[in-house]
């Protein structure tokens, strides 16, 4: 009505925001709780050394839907990770997003969304022709975000590559969820070493990172290393024991208090002073105590104006650039080699746009520090995987990362890709991971963590119990005796622990043997956890006197009723202070 209409249309409720359709089922999605957990494969997993099939890697892997992983983890990673890089689709019209279709009924957003097939076909292409082009992106990418910002350390920071397709959208979604105080900066990363003439306007080369802050007032960003270039530029033309140094200026500009004196050359005794409208940038009793400690240069004769000495050894490193040129960061055919380099019995990567390892690697070194972790929800090859273990190995840092990636997501036809079990995008990551750890281990010998532990998304260990009375025949009584899955093992209930206790997945795991029982002990019997059935009062006895923070067991564990009737008593004479759970 506005548009052919001569008066303002007002409903009342004109403001300035930014939303789209679906926008608050959108943020409903990220606080929807899910009945799934995460299940450890030992056999897909590497251990720290690089062996197959070790678990005792600090980095995690876990393959299936991005907002179910976060959601899993949101309790035990919730402000421990200090950098999120993500490197989303970019809505181009030919790229694949999760479907989180508000419009449909449950039964009906089961079925397509994948949930419930067999195939797994969650992901689907979102093209141009789509009436909700750019709403079915935001509402992908808006409850992701929502989750991620909770991960993040209160000096942390995230980094998302982006191209002129979302970055106005992503912009203003960033705003909202990370606030538009803690906008860092819009960086521009030279994706191309050189332009493209068959472009039909301007050569496309180059492409967006983001970068938000969770408290902008806690974010401190790091120098990267100089270069042989900026240090060539010192030199030592007198012999200072100090080292090489270049001249900076003693003059600035403007005139300011205690800025206009006479200040005498102790070589020769020459007088300068400032000329008008300018001043010495020391004080009278700075200057003094600089030309006394011989930081001040008068030249060969010492008759040349005086410069201050800036010692290369008293040099940090140097400020990033909000223009990311390809000689730090990388660029796309760079990144294409990467994996070659890892590859080279593929005639052709079956991935088309991976990111090099220089981006990551670089913006890794100005993000974080020693013992931080890293986190990637659209891990893609796993360009982040490999590079943190360079970095690694290169500045003697234990960084650790943590990616997610669908499973869904098939590669490009490629048989002899298919000759090395690689079907799906999380199929080349992992194998990535692990050739790309072996190689830096052949080649640096560094003592770092190669491995990863794999986990995959999947259903809850318990049964479904959602039935009327009238609807369970008394035979059918037995299947509910046990509440737990009979397809899972122990150690998937321990992984679902862990989970609801907010305990690392990265923790220390042990076996120990109690009474003849199986127990798990983690973080060196912070949990102490016996899924085995049958016991007794004895098993709970010594399980009790190490004393652990909590203490879990099955539901049907005890060994008969005496046991389960004595179970608090035993812990409120060895432990009360443990905590005790029942599956």
């Amino acid at each position: 009505m506005q548009e052919i209409n001569t008066k303002v249309i007002d409903d009342g409720q004109e403001r300035y925001q930014f939303t789209w359709p679906d926008k608050r089922k959108s943020m409903v999605m990220a606080n929807t709780p899910i009945s799934k957990t995460l299940r450890l494969e030992k056999e897909k997993s590497v251990g720290r050394d690089g062996t197959p099939g070790g678990v005792d890697s600090e980095n995690i892997y876990i393959e299936g839907d991005n907002l179910d992983a976060l959601k899993l983890l949101q309790e035990t990673y919730l402000g421990k990770v200090k950098m999120i890089y993500i490197d989303p689709p970019y809505n181009t019209g030919n790229d694949f997003i999760y479907e989180d279709d508000f419009a449909q009924s449950s039964d009906e957003y089961a079925d397509n969304s994948g949930q419930t097939d067999e195939e797994g076909n969650r992901l689907v292409q979102n093209s141009e022709s789509n009436g909700r082009f750019h709403t079915d992106w935001l509402n992908m990418i808006y409850p992701r975000l929502r989750l991620a910002r909770d991960f993040l350390t209160d000096d942390g920071v995230i980094f998302i590559s982006i191209d002129e397709n979302e970055v106005q959208n992503l912009r203003k979604v960033c705003d909202e969820i990370f606030g538009e105080a803690n906008f860092v900066s819009q960086l521009g990363w030279q994706k191309v070493y050189s332009p493209k003439n068959q472009a039909k306007y301007f050569s496309n080369d180059y492409e967006y990172v983001l970068c938000y802050a969770k408290k902008i007032e806690n974010f401190k960003l790091n120098d990267l290393p100089r270069t042989e270039e900026m240090n060539a530029r010192y030199k030592n033309p007198d012999n200072d024991p100090r080292g090489d140094w270049k001249p900076g200026d003693c003059i600035g500009n403007g005139e300011r208090k205690n800025g206009n004196y006479t200040v005498i050359s102790p070589i020769t005794g020459k007088a300068f002073t400032v000329p008008q409208g300018k001043h010495w940038v020391y004080a009278p009793k700075k200057m003094e105590q600089l030309i006394k400690d011989n930081r001040i240069y008068f030249g060969k004769d010492g008759n040349s104006i005086p410069s201050v000495k800036q010692f290369l050894s008293e040099m940090g490193g140097r400020k990033a650039s909000s223009l990311l040129m390809y000689d730090d960061y990388g660029h796309t055919d760079m990144a294409k080699k990467d994996l070659k380099k890892l590859f080279p019995e593929l005639e052709k990567i079956p991935f088309p746009t991976p990111k090099p390892v220089k981006l990551v690697k670089t913006l890794a070194k100005l993000g974080t520090n020693k013992g931080d972790v890293i986190m990637d929800f659209f891990a893609g090859s796993a360009t982040s995987a490999q590079s943190i273990l360079d970095l690694n190995s290169e500045m003697h840092m234990h960084r650790k990362f943590i990616l997610v990636q669908s499973g869904e997501e098939k590669i490009e036809k490629n048989q002899k890709a298919e000759l090395l079990g690689i079907k799906t995008i999380s199929d080349l990551a992992q194998v990535r991971i692990r050739r790309a750890g072996k190689k830096i281990k052949e080649e640096t010998a560094a003592d770092i963590d190669y491995g990863f532990r794999f986990f995959k998304v999947d259903s809850s260990n318990m049964k479904d119990v959602y039935h009327a009375p009238a609807d369970v025949e008394q035979l059918s009584l037995d299947c509910f005796e046990d509440n737990i899955k009979e397809d899972r093992t122990p150690e998937d209930l321990l992984i679902q622990v862990m989970l609801d206790l907010g305990i690392l997945l990265s923790s220390d795991i042990e076996t120990q043997e109690i009474a003849g029982k199986k127990v798990f002990s983690v973080a060196d019997d912070y949990l102490l956890a016996c899924f085995d059935k049958d016991v007794t009062e004895e098993t709970v006895i010594e399980i009790a006197k190490k004393k652990p923070f909590y203490a879990v067991f099955r539901d049907n564990s005890m060994a008969n009723d005496s046991v389960a009737a004595n179970f608090e008593q035993i812990f409120e004479t060895y432990s009360p202070e443990t905590v005790r759970k029942v599956l």
